[in-house]
């Protein structure tokens, strides 16, 4: 069980340790100024609030990106956001110990690239070094963010939690946002979320592992493959799945994003294209860069897509557009 206390969390220390993580990379950012020119005073007041139970969350402002799709992101005030590395920085230890070694979204010394590792040795594994057929069951849940069910997430947590009190805190963050149906939906844009979405779905991936016996499964936020050299086997799989997913978690799979196919046939898995000897990069994401690289890109954006491109097979394009791997 998770063993710190409210009173522990909430502590003025606790909170001036918490600005310091939080406030890095974030100086210069106006409203991250306008705090600080009354952190004393501002930081007094949540601790007050907290302290007294009085803490309401204040409202999101939303805007939108393309990353590469559109996204809604809602951005939460300094002062709710301080509040969520509050929270992160105590229970993301107690979780991060708890979940399965493959997943990978949002944690330490994962990522992307270690995903898209895993997934060619699994294949590799699968398929014998490439002399067998290998199937694999891409899976994606359909709008899952705004899918997480407010009571569900909870009562996982109740299950770690004994605090009643941080119990009721961390509810005040969960239940401050809804996409469109209340008590439904978490905000793309809160620190809290990328944790508490590992936790929701850690239960999806202990029934894999532990019920299941799923040997080659990886899962990277709502995106997940399991491999196979029986078709069959992933099929069944595929029901059983639907299943837990609606009666335990109220998610569903997209219906346009579920398939089974041959590795030899090509696998988009986290944004790449997998095949047994190569992998190409997603064709929407090669327009993406090419229309990113147009006229005088800025360092960072030549840096951000050279560590990218070099995950690949990206000859051609990183020729078209002069990039050079080091």
């Amino acid at each position: 069980m998770f063993s710190h206390t409210y009173q522990d969390i909430i502590s003025l220390e606790n909170l001036l340790a918490t600005w310091e993580r939080f406030v890095c990379g974030k100086r210069n950012k106006r409203d991250v100024i306008n705090f600080q020119l009354k952190l004393a005073e501002n930081l007094l007041d949540l601790h007050k609030s907290l302290k007294n139970k009085t803490y309401v969350h204040d409202i999101y402002s939303a805007f939108n990106i393309s990353d590469p799709k559109p996204r809604n992101i809602h951005k939460a005030t300094v002062r709710d956001r301080v509040l969520h590395h509050l929270i992160y920085k105590e229970l993301h230890p107690y979780f991060e110990d708890r979940l399965i070694y493959d997943s990978y979204s949002c944690r330490k010394y994962k990522g992307t690239h270690r995903a898209l590792g895993r997934f060619g040795y699994f294949a590799g594994k699968v398929s014998k070094n490439y002399t067998n057929t290998c199937y694999v069951l891409k899976c994606d849940i359909k709008k899952f963010f705004a899918s997480i069910d407010h009571s569900v997430m909870m009562k996982i947590l109740e299950w770690h939690i004994m605090d009643e009190d941080l119990v009721g805190l961390i509810y005040k963050v969960v239940s401050s946002f809804y996409s469109t149906v209340p008590g439904v939906g978490l905000p793309l844009g809160n620190l809290t979320s990328q944790l508490l979405v590992n936790i929701y779905m850690h239960e999806f991936d202990m029934y894999v592992k532990q019920e299941l016996r799923v040997k080659y499964y990886i899962r990277y936020a709502d995106d997940f493959v399991i491999l196979s050299d029986n078709k069959l086997y992933l099929e069944s799989l595929l029901l059983k799945f639907n299943i837990f997913l609606k009666t335990e978690l109220q998610l569903t799979l997209h219906p346009d994003k579920v398939y089974i196919k041959t590795y030899a046939s090509g696998v988009d898995f986290l944004g790449w294209i997998h095949f047994p000897h190569h992998r190409q990069i997603r064709a929407t994401t090669r327009r993406k860069i090419i229309k990113s690289m147009k006229g005088h890109p800025k360092p960072e954006t030549v840096s951000s897509y050279r560590g990218l491109l070099n995950h690949g097979n990206t000859y051609k394009i990183r020729k078209r557009l002069g990039i050079v791997l080091y």
